[in-house]
């Protein structure tokens, strides 16, 4: 799925360490080095919550930002929908497991969410805006955030990406381009028509015949490609729009999938 970037900054442990303390009865052991990947290490109560969140928002699940300073417990996911009309669909559907009401700081929000409605605050949903009708939101343990520090909720770009530009994840392409990472941000794409090598950061790719000069540099947070829509007839295939998506086509073969425009 998609990743993405969060253009607030948010003082999370402030928000999260007051509620920790007042029930919690040892302090919380500080995180070791954080991955920003959600991994097998998921808690419980975080990876029942990113189901329930996920249900309500309609997100698709990403690899977090490196940047963000997560724990490797947290999860990330991407919404084609505005934090204002997500936050009550969110609380709505957590009900009274949610610790008050959203916070704020910023543009982002946050909910601090119980295992039950009488226990202890045990994760806490993160909403934070990547453009008018995107946003990232982050589900990740109480005790892991609230000890991480302020500078965690910033995130950049991923290098070489364009702004206002449509990207893909290779993942989106599955049935009509088969991606394989290389290693060392270079990965080979195959389609009926065509076969691409690609370097993130790097418009140069190498195809069949030679060299081919992309439109666009492909990008990658470190596990998934992002690939610029426009790239996508280097490869043979084609790419029409329809309403908010698209449809590749790529011989015969095809697929709808919502772009990413950062």
């Amino acid at each position: 799925m998609r990743f993405l970037v969060l253009s607030a900054t948010l003082t999370l442990s402030a928000l999260l360490c007051a509620p920790a303390a007042a029930q919690a009865t040892t302090p919380a052991t500080p995180a070791a080095a954080p991955k920003g990947v959600s991994s097998a290490a998921t808690t419980k109560a975080v990876s029942a919550l990113s189901v329930e969140v996920s249900a309500a928002v309609k997100g698709r699940i990403l690899t977090c930002p490196a940047a963000l300073k997560l724990s490797a417990q947290a999860v990330c996911l991407y919404a084609q929908s505005a934090p204002a009309s997500l936050r009550p669909l969110v609380r709505g559907k957590l009900s009274t497991r949610a610790q008050g009401d959203w916070k704020a700081s910023g543009k982002s929000s946050v909910l601090l969410v119980k295992d039950a409605a009488s226990g202890p605050v045990s994760a806490y949903v993160l909403l934070s805006p990547i453009s008018d009708k995107e946003t990232l939101v982050v589900v990740d343990t109480a005790q892991a955030q609230a000890a991480a520090p302020a500078a965690a909720a910033k995130a950049a770009l991923p290098a070489g990406v364009s702004k206002g530009q449509p990207y893909v994840l290779g993942s989106d392409l599955v049935g009509v381009v088969a991606v394989t990472s290389l290693g060392g941000g270079k990965f080979r794409l195959v389609a009926e028509d065509g076969t691409l090598t690609v370097t993130a950061g790097q418009r140069s790719a190498q195809a069949g015949g030679g060299n081919v000069e992309l439109p666009l540099a492909p990008a990658t947070d470190g596990k998934n490609l992002i690939f610029p829509v426009s790239g996508l007839r280097a490869l043979g295939c084609t790419v029409t729009p329809a309403g908010g998506s698209l449809t590749v086509a790529c011989g015969s073969d095809s697929v709808g999938l919502k772009p990413i425009v950062f």
